[in-house]
């Protein structure tokens, strides 16, 4: 197609530029990136990387635009197509511009993955990758296990000792191997999960909060587990960018399956039980754009990414995001026979 525009996130700062150059360079485009502002040096790294690598100057090009900028980067009819991981509110806004100008975009945006624990899933294990599915990257991962929903034959075995294991989190400097627990991606970002936690015990969730108390110093958040959640409380519905997990009890699998669809998100899920074929079929009614069975949502190159709902649209990674922005022409040599 020709020129993309590529905007970026933080939380994983040089796999998110490779996962969306390498499809796109592949399929024969050429890309230009806005990444995330708190992140300019893994941006210019990573150009350099590419040049360093003998790529043609021009085929991956690292911006420093505003968001004035952007738009007028979205309006130039030389840009053929937009890429965006990032929020769902940065997503409206540019998925809006796009659209205006009649041009194919791919949207990654939030997600609030639940992660199903049935009666007989091998509890011990579960924990573990519940444990790693949530925090994961210090819990600031948009395919993190953000709401974790258990059946009422296991749940509270499952609490018990899920919530051992967040208390067991050691906070301190991420450089340290010692650390469990590092702090969140700013001081705003940790301020503003502090909040909506605060909101929703305000509006009738219950909140546990787990583990030594948090350095008074650095942008940490202190583990916790929201419960008592309904769908009046607006947490309901939200999604915890960090170490902060929403614990359900599901009457069965019927309500588990209920409660993970009861979502404005649709980007990942996953299904823990030693039944993999019946974890398949439970997967199936998921109304999102990937489902693990025994392994919280997670990305490798050869898989598809992508999500449905207010989680976007579009795939990355995959011989899918190699196909998103290319022009599937058709050219048909008919003989040149008189008309009848």
């Amino acid at each position: 197609m020709g020129v993309l525009l590529a905007i970026q996130p933080w939380n994983f700062p040089y796999y998110q530029l490779a996962r969306v150059a390498a499809p796109n360079l592949m399929a024969g485009n050429v890309v230009m990136v806005k990444h995330a502002s708190i992140v300019p040096q893994a941006a210019a790294a990573f150009e350099r990387l590419f040049l360093e690598a003998g790529a043609p100057e021009g085929a991956y090009t690292n911006l420093y635009a505003t968001k004035e900028q952007i738009g007028r980067l979205i309006d130039d009819p030389r840009i053929r197509g937009v890429a965006l991981t990032g929020s769902e509110e940065a997503g409206s806004v540019v998925a809006a511009r796009v659209g205006k100008n009649l041009k194919k975009s791919t949207m990654e945006l939030g997600g609030s993955d639940a992660l199903i624990v049935l009666a007989d899933a091998d509890l011990d294990k579960t924990v573990q990758w519940a444990l790693w599915g949530r925090m994961n990257n210090g819990g600031q991962c948009c395919v993190a296990a953000k709401r974790i929903i258990a059946v009422d034959e296991i749940a509270d075995r499952f609490l018990e000792q899920f919530k051992t294991e967040l208390a067991d989190l050691k906070a301190g400097d991420p450089f340290d191997e010692a650390t469990t627990l590092p702090p969140m991606s700013s001081q705003a970002a940790a301020d503003q999960l502090n909040a909506q936690v605060g909101a929703a015990v305000d509006a009738g969730a219950t909140s546990i909060p787990l583990g030594e108390p948090i350095p008074t110093t650095g942008a940490f958040v202190q583990p916790t587990i929201l419960t008592d959640l309904i769908p009046e409380n607006p947490a309901y519905y939200q999604e915890f960018f960090g170490p902060v997990a929403l614990f359900f009890r599901a009457e069965g699998e019927d309500e588990a399956v209920r409660l993970a669809n009861d979502s404005h998100y649709g980007l990942g899920g996953s299904v823990f039980t030693q039944d993999t074929e019946h974890g398949a079929e439970l997967a199936e009614r998921l109304d999102t754009g990937m489902v693990f069975v025994n392994h919280p949502t997670w990305t490798k190159a050869d898989l598809p990414f992508g999500g449905t709902k207010r989680s976007g649209y579009g795939h990355e990674l995959s011989t899918a995001g190699i196909h998103e922005f290319v022009n599937n022409k058709l050219i048909n040599i008919v003989p040149i026979d008189a008309p009848a």
